[in-house]
């Protein structure tokens, strides 16, 4: 059976390929990979055929999947092609990268140096490089007309090429490049220079130019940016031609563009011309300049793009494209209309300036409260943080930018829903004016420009690229402005581009799109050839065409009924490849396959045609070893093959069935599992014996055989449990039972305590059971405390047993206790704990009490108590009852009578609702003291609705269910005092409980549309509102309200009704949006959609359409674009019939016309036949031509066809054209001109349309004579015009070149400005331009002896109206202004105003303006009495309007501002208003303030003052001014008194153990107190406690050690104490026992105690001078005032001085340890038989570790050496004999100490 291709891993895989890499000689370079394969793949590196190792200079590091080459200190030599080269045994993969290696560019020199220093040109033969910038070209921004020259300087050997392009074309490519001048650079630098000079340069120059240099080893490139600004007044250009008459736009109405507010608006305009036009783009007649919503560039198509971003109402406007060159000028203008949404901010967002690392707030508000509204800066959103604070109260919504940066500048939104949106402008003022954009998208290859503006011009800044920065040839600074240049970008150069100047940075996300590529084509030619044996041949050509990138070959193989495809190579060049048997893991077919693989992709796969067997030769990976386990174990042979191969195993010689996993040898023997996993082979032999010891394990299989030996060893006695040491706690009186289990049955152990071997007594029974040893203490005892060993045979179990008395516990109280007392009363504080002999202590803040005339401890079993018999204020506290580990608190309050009500101390106000349960409660001094409720004034009575409720010092005042009527003042009296309740009840807010969400209904007209909405109260009260404005209810709209539901009906809905309805309901709303769609438009005829019709040209053409129902629109398209009614294309519509009629229709109006509805639409296809060509004009032959020599000649005629063609004759003979003779083409008329005649132009002429025979013709006679007299053919006519109107008289003379004279009155005309003289042909025209009422007279034309006259009358111009008055309203006090325009400019007095129809009377604050055809009345300071009609006429017109004066409105000019102050200080309110004397009301949370003590209020001429002092925290709230109809109203903020230190901590010195008490003392009550030390935090724990008593604050340290002396702080807000000094005395310690020497035997324990003063005292001990720790060998523990040191399985080495040690004090004894004589425990065979050829080991174990074993063959002592090898590990000790021969023979010998053993060995085989 073939294993399956699964098992075979993967080959190599580049999942990313090395990049080439170019650096500077001297720099580090780095090749990275990463290449994934199963199993993992073995990485090499190469470089010219040879393999590549690591040296000082090269090395490999390697992550996971990650390969990397670092060549540090590169060196020219280094530079070349690297490859990487993975292989694994399913495949091998490669990939190639170069590294290139520059000279380092020469230091640039001083000029007057640089002739001196820099070094000569490199000689032929020198090291070659790429090129290198040494200086890049210089970003620019200069005025139009100004000489720009950009330079670039490069290094390279050889010298490279270089080359210019501008915004990635080439110089010539450029639409206009005429004033493009190349020019090499100056001489005598560095490298190579090329200057591209602009001469003049134009708007259109600007851009990005690119330097390009180019040699045989790489390409390098730099940029600059060109920008060329429009001057101020600029003269035209082109000073020496005439100028062109401009382009006017055609007078048509502009196109209209709609966009909903918030959206963006894009107008595109593409325009030609040369030179290259410049653009301009204007809104309402004004230029427009590239702002934040207003982005104006030029997109890839050439088209001139102007994006208006975040639409609003303020962009409304004719927005205009003006292009103009030298040659004139053209006009594309659009109509922007932005639609408003129905739901609207009430207040929308306004612009805001704020500074860097200042504050901007953005305001706005929105209609309703509960409408959720988001936060956008452009398209980013923003959500709620510490730099973007987001703040909703009521309807407003504002936005706070904290920490304002550069970045910061832009546009920003507040949305609400449907995508409503206000829009505002951030400006931040700081060293930076112009940002970057957000992000910059820029395709891979182009170039990318960064531009930024300071505020200072010279400053130096940096641009950096995720924060690394970038080289100097790509940046450049003029002035105030800073460019950086990317040329050719690609997708390295995406991330992150800052520009830091200073502290502030302005930064930009840099992306690259990727260029879409093409993947490379399959080979061709494919062939598979397998003429030698076990290998196959395959050839293949490259693919046509060539990929432009470098490729590779990547061949697959595919095992023959197999579906899974495996890499075999990667190929560099395209030829042939063999293909081996050692490259397929299993014998089997083959099958195999190319692809073309390139960084764009794989070209699809080529199957070579057949198959081919290969056979994989196997070799030997991992061989078989010796196998050395103990008795039962499993035994394990395994080795590793090259190749997937099945094999033989052999077992002491016995060859075992290739076909039977699992067998024996021999019956009831040795058993054996055969196992094979891809490569790996292995014999599994389970449970084996000790008698199978020697067995001997072959493997064989073709070219491949192996052996090795198996050794069974008697298995040592280990411990199975426990594994680790055992620590147990016991309480006294408890059974202990302590359990080891051996992994032998019956083996002897033996049982230590505290390293003493135990005695069996009644209170200590040791028992064994199988594999399970047991010590048992039936009632544990305190003393039984220690360390139990179970020990045998080299190992031991371990188990610290603790006894401990039972812990005590406390039964009452189990919560904190508050105990309030008044003066003289007995306190009495009882504890009971579980055990009456149980000791207990008690503690006073931290104190332990003592017994005294004021305090009483008593004890009766097990309770305790503290009695304080006549309790004083001083005596309150913490008090707490500490039983062992256990702690009861209590808290005592002694409270003087002076006051009889505990709590509240002030007023209290509860807010409830209806139903809601109300507690009033009141805290008294003593439990018996009585007390009364009054509600209002009068005492309450106990009822259901009210409980009254007495617990201890507690009394309360119950309202389950409160209802309105509860509302007022509840006071609880006791003898003088009383606490005082108010308590206000309020309906329960209404909820809308149906529908939650919005809800959106679509109908159709005439259905009947219902809104329903459900209240959680029935009575409670609602308004609908459609699209804001409250509906009123009519036929057509029905309001309905059922219980809880309220229903708004519309029973036939029409389209208009559609909108936004809310239904309110005060607390809650509930939005419906309605649309009612109309009916569907359909075309009833024609029945069919496609129709073909075919009408004669020229002809009458009609389209006609029936349509339902007849109201409906329709349009009317004419080969996709829509026509309009012209007068040779009529639309009409009658009823439900709709017609398109073209009266004369010409062939060109053949198409596809189309007429839709909304819904529907039909196309007619529309075909016109042409008439044969016919001669229209002239009808009839004309009559013969005479004419003069030298007067021109023309010869027409028209044809029914534009294009037909026609041909001219002479006297027969075909015309040409020349100098004097010219054939005109213009429409169907066809001319022949001569320009001056002769006598050899007399004859026939012939105009033939065609060349057919019989196709029609013209003939012309034309008689050349000689010229006539000059005489006037026509006579002038008289004219009347209007006054500034032209008149133009003509007349008509022969010959045509005859000359005129011009008089008028009598005199000769002069041309001038006013008279213009013309001529064309025969005609002579007059002009008298603008004629005025002087000009009135006689005109003459005189010519030979012929003259005719005519009289010009001059007719005086109306004075007519073209702007009327508008009637218009004003108040008081204004100004006002009267405006109206006539149609031309009158002279002064030509109009007149007037008032009620009298003149205007003299008024100083009268005055009347002329500008032009505007006329201006202005009143200054209206008054009441200057309302009326007002008129303006003129002689000829007359208007009139009405203006209406209102009284003066009372406004604050200065309104009130929000105050915040602090608990117990003074708030004043100012506002000033705009009339004096005005009487106002002063209120403040709604109630009306009178002046008194803390209210002063003052009036002084248009200033009102409000002052409030001794203010408290209830005080805060609205404070309101009322006078008339206006109310200002502002904030009073009454913040809490910060809190102080009243008392600090004082310096304390205790003695190491104690507690210290640190005390401060607060100016309130609730505030959190920091405490320090050295400046570092401190927190609570079982050391450190942390305590709040009033307002005191504690810190105590209990047990204080040398480590707590230090300085100590507290803090409260802002408020500090401290640093005190904390000083802990370290304590005296004396040894009041001495330690005793000890004498012990080898393996024994030893006990060492010594007793100190005090008992909190830590311990060092030593032994022989090195200090001791816990271990296996070594307990430590302390018991009180007693430390105990127990050693276990002493040595003989251990004999020295032990030393114990606490602070000063000191304790010495002697510890002697008796060495036992070295035994053997186990010894070795004494017979052993080996294969000649194997190794013999002999194994002996002593009976401790470290004894001396000494090694004879036959007596003679061994040395260790290749033949013998002496091991040791612990107690055991083996001899190892390698390569057994027979001469090895013989008895060896192993001594220990006294004793002995001897061994025969036998020698087999040879």
């Amino acid at each position: 059976m073939k294993p399956g291709s699964g098992d075979q891993g993967s080959p190599p895989c580049f999942l990313r390929f090395p990049r080439p890499v170019r650096v500077v000689s001297g720099a580090e370079a780095e090749l990275k990979c990463m290449v994934l394969g199963e199993p993992p793949p073995t990485v090499v590196w190469e470089k010219g055929g040879q393999l590549l190792v690591a040296s000082e200079r090269l090395s490999f590091p390697a992550d996971g999947a990650e390969h990397c080459l670092r060549l540090s200190r590169a060196l020219p030599t280094d530079a070349g092609v690297y490859v990487c080269r993975a292989r694994n045994v399913a495949g091998e993969a490669y990939a190639a990268a170069a590294v290139t290696v520059l000279e380092p560019p020469a230091p640039e020199l001083q000029p007057e140096t640089r002739s001196a220093e820099r070094p000569l040109p490199l000689p032929p033969g020198s090291k070659e490089s790429a090129p290198v910038f040494l200086t890049g070209p210089r970003s620019q921004w200069v005025l139009r007309g100004t000489e720009v020259v950009l330079t670039c300087r490069v290094g390279g050997v050889p010298e490279p090429t270089l080359y210019w392009e501008k915004d990635g074309m080439a110089l010539d490519e450029v639409w206009d490049h005429s004033h493009f001048a190349l020019e090499p650079g100056a001489a005598g630098g560095p490298g190579t220079s090329l200057a591209l000079r602009i001469l003049a340069a134009r708007l259109p120059d600007s851009g990005v130019f690119v330097c390009h240099a180019r040699n045989a080893h790489g390409h390098a490139q730099a940029g600059a940016l060109l920008q060329v600004q429009q001057p101020p007044e600029s003269p035209p250009e082109d000073t020496d031609e005439a100028p062109t008459p401009v382009v006017e736009p055609q007078k048509c109405a502009p196109k209209t563009f709609w966009v909903n507010e918030g959206k963006h608006a894009k107008f595109r305009c593409y325009v030609m011309g040369k030179p290259e036009p410049e653009i301009e783009w204007h809104w309402e007649g004004r230029p427009l300049l590239p702002d934040r919503r207003r982005l104006m560039y030029r997109d890839r198509d050439g088209g001139f793009v102007l994006k208006v971003l975040y639409c609003q109402a303020k962009d409304r406007g004719l927005y205009v494209c003006a292009a103009r060159n030298s040659a004139g000028q053209t006009l594309s203008a659009v109509q922007l209309q932005v639609k408003e949404p129905r739901l609207r901010f009430t207040m929308p967002l306004q612009d805001v300036v704020g500074r860097e690392n200042g504050i901007a707030v953005l305001e706005c508000k929105v209609p309703n409260s509960r409408i959720p509204t988001a936060w956008f800066r452009e398209d980013q959103r923003l959500l709620p943080c510490r730099k973007y604070e987001q703040i909703e109260e009521g309807i407003v919504r504002r936005l706070i930018i904290h920490r304002l940066k550069a970045d910061d500048d832009g546009v920003y939104l507040c949305e609400m829903r449907g995508r409503v949106r206000s829009v505002a402008n951030v400006t931040v003022k700081g060293p930076i004016l112009k940002r970057l954009p957000r992000k910059l998208d820029v395709l891979e290859g182009e170039n990318a420009v960064l531009l930024v503006e300071t505020q200072e011009a010279g400053v130096k800044g940096r641009w950096s690229r995720d924060g690394v920065e970038l080289p100097a040839t790509c940046q450049s600074s003029s002035g105030h402005m800073h460019a950086l240049v990317l040329p050719g970008v690609t997708r390295e150069d995406a991330g992150e581009v800052t520009f830091s100047l200073g502290n502030s940075h302005t930064s930009t996300l840099l992306r690259v799109k990727c260029v879409k590529h093409s993947p490379p084509g399959p080979p061709k030619m494919v062939e598979m050839f397998k003429g030698h044996k076990n290998t196959v041949l395959l050839t293949w050509k490259p693919p046509e065409p060539l990929p432009e990138t470098s490729f590779i070959y990547r061949l697959e193989r595919q095992e023959v009924g197999s579906e899974d495809w495996i890499q075999c190579f990667s190929i560099e060049k395209a030829g042939a490849v063999e293909v081996p048997g050692d490259c397929v893991p299993a014998e089997g077919d083959y099958r195999f396959r190319i692809c073309t693989v390139s960084e764009h992709g794989r070209s699809p796969h080529i199957v070579f045609q057949g198959s081919a067997h290969l056979v994989p030769t196997a070799r030997l990976v991992a061989g078989l070893e010796d196998v050395q386990v103990y008795d039962g174990e499993d035994a394990v042979f395994s080795l590793k093959l090259s190749t997937i191969i099945q094999g033989t195993w052999f077992l002491n010689g016995e060859e075992l069935k290739g076909n039977e996993p699992e067998g024996h040898v021999e019956l009831g023997a040795l058993r054996y599992r055969k196992e094979q996993k891809g490569l790996q082979h292995r014999l599994i032999l389970p449970a084996v014996k000790h008698q199978d010891s020697g067995a001997l394990v072959g493997f064989s299989c073709p070219g491949v055989q192996d052996s090795a030996a198996l050794t069974i060893q008697e298995s040592p006695v280990h411990i199975l449990s426990p594994e680790d040491k055992m620590s147990l706690t016991f309480t006294t009186s408890e059974r202990v039972v302590l359990t080891c289990e051996l992994s032998r049955v019956d083996f002897p152990a033996t049982w230590y305590k505290d390293g003493q071997k135990v005695e069996e007594s009644e209170s200590l029974v040791v028992k064994m059971d199988g594999r399970k040893h047991r010590l048992i203490l039936p009632e544990a005892r305190v003393q039984d405390s220690g360390e139990f060993e179970c020990r045998t045979e080299g190992v031991s179990a371990f188990f610290s047993v603790t006894v401990q008395e039972p812990p005590v516990h406390i039964v009452s109280p189990q919560e904190h206790v508050f105990v309030h007392a008044i003066t003289s009363e007995c306190v009495m504080l009882t504890c009971v704990v579980d055990r009456e002999d149980a000791p207990v202590c008690w503690y006073k803040d931290g104190q332990e009490v003592e017994e005294s005339d004021f305090i009483m401890l008593e004890n009766e079993g097990p309770h305790h108590r503290l009695v304080l018999p006549a309790a004083q204020p001083p005596d309150g506290g913490e008090f707490q009852c500490v039983a062992g580990e256990e702690r009861a608190y209590f808290t005592v309050t002694i409270t003087d009578v002076s006051s009889w009500i505990v709590y509240p101390s002030g007023k209290v106000y509860v807010a409830a609702v209806r139903l809601e349960r109300v507690v009033l409660t009141c805290e008294l001094c003593r439990p018996w003291a009585e007390v009364r409720w009054i509600k209002d004034g009068e005492e309450v009575v106990e009822s259901p609705a009210l409980l009254l409720q007495k617990e201890d010092t507690v009394r309360r005042l119950v309202l389950p269910a409160v209802q309105l009527e509860d509302s007022g003042e509840y006071l609880c009296e006791i003898e003088n005092e009383s606490a005082s309740f108010t308590v206000t009840v309020t309906e329960p807010p209404v909820r809308i409980i149906y529908p939650r969400d919005e809800v959106t209904l679509i109908a159709v007209s005439l259905e009947c549309v219902v809104l329903m909405c459900e209240l959680s109260r029935e009575d409670a009260l609602v308004r609908w509102y459609r699209d804001g404005l409250e509906v009123e209810e009519s036929e057509a709209l029905v309001l309905e309200s059922d219980g809880p539901r309220r229903r708004l009906i519309l029973p036939a809905a029409q389209p208009k009704d559609g909108g936004e309805f809310v239904c309110d309901a005060g607390d809650d709303s509930a939005f419906f949006t309605v649309t009612v769609t109309a009916p569907p438009e359909r075309i009833v005829h024609p029945a069919a959609r496609t129709l073909d019709l075919q009408f004669g040209a020229p002809g009458r053409v009609e389209l006609h359409c029936e349509v339902a129902p007849a109201g409906s629109q329709v349009r009317w398209y004419k080969d996709g674009l829509e026509v309009e009614a012209t007068d040779a294309l009529q639309l009409g519509a009658e009823g439900p019939s709709r017609t398109l009629i073209l009266p004369h229709a010409q062939p060109e109006d053949a198409g596809e016309y189309v007429c839709e509805t909304r819904d529907e639409a039909v196309t007619f296809n529309v075909s016109l036949a042409e008439p044969p060509v016919q001669f229209l004009a002239p009808e009839a032959a004309p009559s013969p031509l005479c004419v003069t020599p030298g007067e021109p000649l023309v010869l027409s005629c028209e044809l029914s066809r534009a294009t037909a063609p026609v041909f001219w004759s002479h006297n027969g003979r075909p015309v040409q054209e020349s100098k004097g003779l010219q054939l005109q083409a213009e429409g169907p008329r066809r001319a022949l001109c001569i320009q001056a005649a002769e006598l050899a132009h007399a004859g026939l002429y012939t105009c033939r349309c065609g060349t057919a025979s019989g196709a029609p013709c013209l003939s012309f006679t034309v008689q050349v004579a000689e010229p006539p007299p000059a005489k006037l053919v026509s006579e002038l006519t008289p004219l009347t015009v209007h006054e500034g109107d032209d008149a133009t008289f003509r007349c008509e003379v022969l010959p045509p070149d005859a000359d005129v004279t011009w008089l008028r009155n009598g005199a000769v005309v002069t041309p001038g400005p006013q008279l213009e003289v013309a001529q064309n042909g025969s005609s002579r025209i007059l002009t008298v331009r603008g004629c005025r009422l002087e000009d009135a007279g006689t005109v003459t034309a005189q010519a030979g002896s012929t003259t005719t006259s005519a009289r010009l009358h001059v007719r005086e111009t109306e004075l007519l109206f073209l702007q009327r008055l508008q009637d218009m309203r004003a108040e008081e006090g204004q100004d006002v202004c009267l405006e109206v325009e006539t149609g031309r400019v009158g002279p002064a007095g030509a109009v007149r105003w007037m008032r009620g129809g009298e003149p205007l009377p003299l008024d100083s604050r009268l005055s009347v303006a002329q500008e032009g055809h505007i006329h201006r009345l202005f009143i200054r300071s209206v008054a009441l009495a200057d309302q009326g009609t007002y008129g303006c006429e003129s002689h000829h017109d007359r208007t009139l309007a009405r203006l209406s004066v209102r009284p003066r409105q009372l406004r604050a000019l200065r309104p009130l501002e929000d105050v915040t102050v602090s608990e117990g200080g003074s708030a004043t309110f100012q506002l000033e208003l705009s009339q004096e004397g005005v009487t106002g009301e002063w209120a403040r949370g709604g109630v009306l303030l009178q002046p008194g003590p803390k209210c002063h209020i003052h009036a002084e001429g248009h200033t009102h003052r409000l002052v409030l002092s001794g203010l408290g925290r209830a005080d805060s709230g609205c404070v309101s001014f009322t006078a008339d109809t206006l109310r200002c109203a502002a904030k009073l903020t009454v913040r809490e008194v910060p809190v102080s230190i009243v008392r600090g901590p004082q310096d304390l010195e205790v003695t190491e153990g104690d507690t210290a008490t640190l005390e401060c003392e607060l100016s309130q009550t609730l505030a959190d107190v920091t405490w320090e030390k050295d400046g570092r935090a401190l927190t609570p724990s079982p050391r450190l406690r942390l305590q709040a008593l009033g307002t005191r604050r504690l810190l105590q340290l209990r047990r204080c050690s040398p480590s707590d002396a230090g300085t100590y702080s507290c803090a409260v807000e802002t408020s500090r104490a401290g640093p005190v000094r904390l000083t802990v005395r370290e304590r005296r310690v004396l040894v009041l026992q001495e330690l005793q020497s000890v004498r012990a035997r080898e393996g024994d324990g030893a006990t060492f105690e010594c007793t100190v003063s005090e008992a909190e005292t830590l311990g060092c001990w030593e032994l022989r001078g090195r200090q001791l720790r816990p271990g296996s060998r070594v307990r430590i523990r302390q018991e009180g005032k007693k430390h105990i040191l127990v050693l276990s399985l002493l040595r003989a080495e251990d004999t020295g001085e032990v030393r114990f040690q606490a602070g000063p004090a000191q304790s010495t004894a002697l510890l002697e340890v008796e060495a036992l004589p070295l035994q053997m425990c186990r010894r070795p065979p004494c017979e052993k038989t080996v294969l000649a050829g194997r190794r013999a080991v002999l194994e002996v174990t002593v009976s401790r570790s470290g004894g001396y074993v000494c090694w004879l063959r036959e007596g003679v002592e061994l040395c260790p050496g290749d033949k013998y090898e002496m091991r040791s590990h612990g107690p055991t000790h083996s001899l190892v004999i390698h390569d057994v021969r027979p001469e090895d023979q013989g008895i060896y010998c192993c001594q220990a100490g006294q004793d002995s053993a001897n061994t025969r060995l036998l020698v087999e085989g040879e």
